[in-house]
């Protein structure tokens, strides 16, 4: 049963160092009990509290972490069926899939788009994290070769090898790496849960259905494996759908521990063109896989899912922001003109890309209006003439420029008198309300 945050407190040290990133210990304990913080940020906490806490606090899916470094990808550690009842917190890692029967031209090919294939929105990275390696005939040193080369670009790896020889051929070559294996079956249970252990990886389990998983789940829990990823072996749409959403309605609402592990799905094994494949892996990124193994990438295919996931996967709670801050575009000099905007991730990337399409070298002030887009912010008090002007004098962007000229947005006029008077001197400019006007306003003006 969940612990609630003044139980929480109680066990903690009650410091209040700081350490963990909060001002109180009390404050650390009700992020605990909203699932906003982990225990590991709390270093001077006993190790019988510690103990207690990771059992009462510990999400019903267990949280794991595949690979390392960079490409290090961390799935499951979700609490709700739905995004809107709280939010979803590890966005589903997505690999590509490789054979060692191909020939080494397409395996570089496949692994080169992983690295190529990244995009930059509203300041994040877009990209695939993961290769999956199939051993495609149970010759070990190619498949460890296959794995080595994976490994050096530094991406998460999933093995996939029934031999317990290749398998640990291959895993002598990713020693730190923590790739997953997979997969271990009735069959191979007991060998691949040693491997596991000696190399501490986390582990993957195939079953034909979910009494075999729930079956095999927990003889390995039983032998003392924690970090388990579950394959319910469903290879068609409609079933594949229907074990996703059961084993997240277990492990929620039926608190089934046999099933509280994040899940592997193979929409490359459902599909027999890129299109219809990317359709069904869309359908697990909403509900709710937690690997998603492709058989190839390219960019009209991984964009939209990257960008599904990222939806999906940003706190509906909590606004998308950018840094305050001064941004230079096109290389400016002391005449280029400033312009000044809140920090709604959106709004900035929207008005810097129209700058920078624009090719006018231009001076942004970007200030911190909590994530509120410009007009939200100016009715919610948070872009206000004086603090507009405040935050222009705090910033240092009067050292770069040698005029005193600041264009605000067209829907901010209403601040102009306030900013006048807080910028004795300053020349202010009302700018266009929508961004797209802004390459033809800068031209005009420049």
């Amino acid at each position: 049963m969940a612990l609630t945050g003044i139980q929480i407190f109680k066990l903690l040290p009650k410091t209040n160092c700081k350490e963990c990133g909060y001002p109180t210990c009390l404050a650390f304990a009700m992020a605990l009990a909203a699932g906003k913080a982990e225990l590991e940020k709390c270093s001077t906490i006993s190790d019988e509290a510690r103990a207690e806490l990771s059992d009462a606090s510990a999400p019903p899916i267990r949280q794991l972490t595949i690979g390392a470094g960079e490409y290090a990808t961390k799935i499951g550690g979700e609490t709700v069926l739905f995004r809107h009842e709280k939010t979803f917190f590890n966005k589903p890692g997505i690999a590509v899939l490789v054979s060692t029967s191909m020939n080494d031209d397409e395996i570089d090919r496949k692994i080169d788009a992983l690295a190529a294939l990244q995009y930059e929105r509203v300041g994040e990275i877009l990209r695939a994290e993961l290769v999956a390696i199939k051993d495609g005939g149970g010759d070990t040193n190619r498949f460890a070769e296959v794995t080595r080369k994976a490994s050096e670009k530094g991406f998460a790896l999933i093995l996939m090898s029934d031999d317990a020889s290749v398998m640990r051929a291959a895993l002598s070559v990713t020693k730190g790496k923590r790739p997953l294996i997979y997969a271990a079956t009735n069959e191979n249970a007991d060998v691949f849960a040693t491997l596991a252990k000696e190399f501490s990886c986390p582990l993957a389990v195939y079953g034909k259905d979910m009494e075999e998983v729930s079956a095999l789940t927990e003889k390995l829990t039983g032998l003392g494996l924690k970090d388990l990823v579950i394959d319910p072996g469903s290879r068609t749409i409609r079933q594949g759908l229907s074990d996703q959403v059961a084993i997240r309605r277990a492990a929620l609402l039926q608190k089934s521990k046999a099933l509280g592990f994040p899940t592997i799905a193979f929409p490359c094994e459902m599909a027999s063109n890129v299109f219809k494949e990317t359709l069904i892996a869309s359908l697990f990124v909403a509900k709710y896989a937690g690997i998603i193994v492709l058989s190839d990438l390219a960019g009209e295919t991984l964009f939209p899912l990257l960008l599904e996931r990222l939806n999906i996967y940003t706190d509906p709670q909590r606004p998308m922001t950018t840094s305050p801050g001064i941004y230079p575009i096109n290389n400016p000099d002391g005449n280029a003109p400033l312009l000044i905007t809140c920090n709604f991730s959106l709004t900035y990337f929207i008005v810097s890309g129209e700058i920078e399409s624009s090719r006018v070298p231009a001076w942004l002030c970007i200030m911190d209006t909590e994530g509120l887009s410009v007009l939200t912010a100016w009715a919610a008090g948070k872009f206000l003439g004086d603090g507009v002007g405040t935050f222009i004098k705090n910033s240092g962007i009067a050292e770069k420029i040698g005029h005193r000229r600041i264009i605000i947005p067209g829907y901010a006029a209403p601040i102009l008198g306030d900013l006048e008077e807080e910028l004795p001197g300053w020349e202010v400019i009302i700018g266009p309300r929508e961004a797209a006007q802004i390459p033809a306003f800068l031209k005009m003006k420049a």
